[in-house]
């Protein structure tokens, strides 16, 4: 072996320069597809990502609807709502002989 370096950027260069524009516009085809394919990856992993993310957090709004749902339907609950008119209201029933019917013909 020789104890010359061999630079061998220089060589495809010059490979490259002298063989005619074909090989060096394939080159650079090649290179741009490539980037391409790493775009629309990184871009599609993102939107894969972003769409899990949007499910869990329809999932979570979801469950939440539904508690909220029970803890109306418990709160409106007929005889709570009597006990409580009772209790914190002092609500209560009139006597049959207080009780006015209205007809409205």
């Amino acid at each position: 072996m020789s104890d010359r370096q061999v630079n061998l950027a220089k060589i495809i260069i010059t490979d490259l320069c002298t063989v005619g524009r074909l090989p060096l516009l394939m080159l650079i085809l090649i290179f741009t597809s490539a980037m391409g394919v790493v775009f629309i990856t990184h871009h599609s992993r993102q939107a894969i990502s972003e769409k899990n993310t949007m499910l869990l957090n329809r999932d979570h709004l979801s469950n939440e609807w539904r508690n909220l749902i029970l803890e109306e339907t418990a709160l409106a609950e007929h005889s709570r709502v009597q006990a409580m008119a009772k209790k914190e209201l002092e609500m209560r029933r009139p006597d049959a002989d207080k009780e006015v019917i209205i007809n409205l013909q």
